[in-house]
């Protein structure tokens, strides 16, 4: 058999607790009374929420902004539950990914660019094994699943434009194909645009390798997953 290749960030300091914190938290919004029935209204609240912090992020804080837009037609593609794009994600996650720049960066790079990862010798078997992983091949969980995904496409930077809009769009994505977050209600990238700074150290730890650098990352991650929970809390308090 195969070694599960996550399998051992499970045992780093800290991340366990993280995960199953935002596991709860995540879980409790769900069971919120204006989430039972209404969540379509509170799913399309966080959807824009998150494509606002993403943008914010990646530079584009005014609405007319074309990264904003990008994350705006990302968000939409993956509200309320992913619709088709989830399907696309457990069948074929490297066309999916490719989707995802599509909508991302339409405003951004010529067309022929769209969808096409670099021509580096490294960005395509890198892609292809967390793809792999990230689908099945791994019982970590799903908390730390996402961040493992979202940190390596911010280390790769396969696309060389809108990555960071990407790579937070298929944390949300995997946490709602694997019903971390089925309907898409926590909004993480607001914490991760309040602490910018501190995202981004954290982003440079992971890519570093280190086991304290990938476990500090994988926190991080897993406290706004939490903190995320707890802005889609403020969301259904407020319907």
């Amino acid at each position: 058999m195969t070694p599960d290749p996550l399998a051992p960030l499970m045992e780093l300091p800290g991340v366990a607790e993280a995960s199953d914190r935002a596991r709860d938290a995540l879980g409790r919004v769900h069971r919120h009374r204006a989430n039972l029935r209404g969540w379509p209204v509170t799913a399309a609240e966080a959807s824009l929420r998150a494509a606002r912090a993403s943008s914010v992020l990646d530079g584009g804080p005014v609405v007319s902004d074309p990264v904003f837009g990008g994350a705006l037609r990302v968000a939409q593609a993956l509200e309320g539950g992913g619709g088709p794009m989830i399907g696309i994600w457990q069948r074929a996650p490297l066309q999916a990914l490719a989707r995802l720049h599509m909508l991302a960066a339409a405003d951004q790079v010529d067309d022929d660019q769209l969808g096409r990862p670099r021509a580096d010798a490294e960005v395509g078997p890198r892609l292809e094994l967390l793809a792999d992983v990230v689908t099945g091949r791994t019982r970590a969980s799903a908390p730390v699943v996402a961040a493992v995904a979202h940190g390596e496409l911010l280390t790769l930077r396969p696309f060389g434009s809108a990555d960071g809009v990407v790579a937070r769009a298929v944390a949300r994505l995997v946490t709602i194909a694997s019903g971390l977050d089925p309907h898409g209600l926590g909004v993480p990238e607001v914490n991760w645009m309040r602490q910018s700074a501190r995202y981004r150290d954290a982003a440079r730890g992971f890519a570093e390798g280190t086991p304290d650098g990938v476990g500090a990352w994988l926190v991080v991650c897993c406290r706004a997953m939490q903190a995320g929970a707890q802005e889609a809390v403020s969301i259904a308090e407020s319907m």
